[in-house]
């Protein structure tokens, strides 16, 4: 019995040994500095344009929909909540001007830095719709917001 349990601990270091690498090996990892700079490519975005002979009730259910489906969680979850609580009380120009905001910026994270003030907005999108969102994002109620609301919750509101 007791040559059995010397046996497997010796074949276990043996085992253990053998992974590892030998004296005098140099492992060399690479880091993100090592790595070349990627090739960014742009994809150019056709430019936006109003779209006409839309009804407002259309355009309400169609800006509800593409404030939930976003290509990032943040603005999922911050657009949706928004468009919630203040898409039915838009005007026709506050419409327009949300949907210029939220579908002429080919990049998400824009709009987001732009809402939370990490970044200044530019002048283009800067107006009373940007302003209310500033104001929704920094969420002096302190409600809870982690996930967004379903869209047929949202629907039932339009």
């Amino acid at each position: 019995m007791l040559s059995a349990i010397i046996a497997k601990k010796v074949g276990s270091s043996i085992c253990r040994a053998s992974l590892r690498p030998a004296l005098g090996t140099v492992i060399s990892r690479g880091y993100r500095g090592d790595a070349p700079e990627p090739t960014m490519i742009e994809i150019p975005l056709p430019p936006w344009e109003e779209r006409t002979g839309e009804s407002l009730e259309i355009k309400k259910k169609r800006l509800l929909y593409e404030s939930r489906k976003r290509g990032m969680l943040e603005n999922c979850i911050l657009l949706s909540l928004f468009a919630k609580r203040y898409l039915n009380t838009m005007s026709a120009a506050h419409l327009k001007q949300y949907d210029r905001l939220i579908n002429e910026p080919s990049n998400d994270w824009d709009i987001y830095y732009w809402a939370t003030e990490a970044q200044p907005t530019p002048d283009v999108y800067q107006g009373e719709v940007m302003d209310m969102l500033k104001e929704f994002a920094k969420n002096k109620d302190m409600e809870q917001r982690l996930d967004a609301p379903n869209l047929e919750y949202l629907d039932k509101s339009c």
